[in-house]
């Protein structure tokens, strides 16, 4: 079959995506008290690579999240919102973006639980 023509999304244009990051594939075999820390550098590896810009920032909702059952049990998946925005700051350097990373709260099912299911990569317009 013949590829078809994917729309590449600009690296030099504001973008916003949700994400669902599989955090369980990432921390296996890391020790106990290194797994939250390790959390955070995944995600800042992860949406590097899908946003194109060196410079991530963590949001305060989502550190809370990751850390919010201790530094031992994190969540197995986590749901992101990844936005790259213009960086406006005068002491930044050279980066003239940079993505901010939060989180998104899901609503419990009937049993108690968040299901992950049916949840894939949307991009919002801006």
């Amino acid at each position: 079959m013949p590829k078809t023509d994917k729309k590449k999304s600009d690296r030099n244009t504001p973008v916003l995506r949700e994400y669902t990051i599989n955090l369980h594939k990432r921390l296996h075999q890391v020790t106990f008290k290194k797994r939250a820390p390790r959390a955070i550098r995944e995600i800042k590896a992860f949406a590097q690579t899908q946003m194109g810009t060196k410079d991530v920032r963590i949001a305060v909702s989502l550190n809370q999240h990751l850390w919010s059952q201790g530094i031992r049990h994190v969540p197995n998946r986590v749901r992101v919102l990844m936005e790259r925005k213009r960086n406006e700051d005068a002491t930044a350097g050279q980066e003239e973006w940079y993505t901010l990373v939060a989180h998104v709260p899901l609503k419990p099912a009937e049993n108690g639980r968040v299901s992950f299911a049916g949840l894939t990569t949307q991009t919002v317009n801006l």
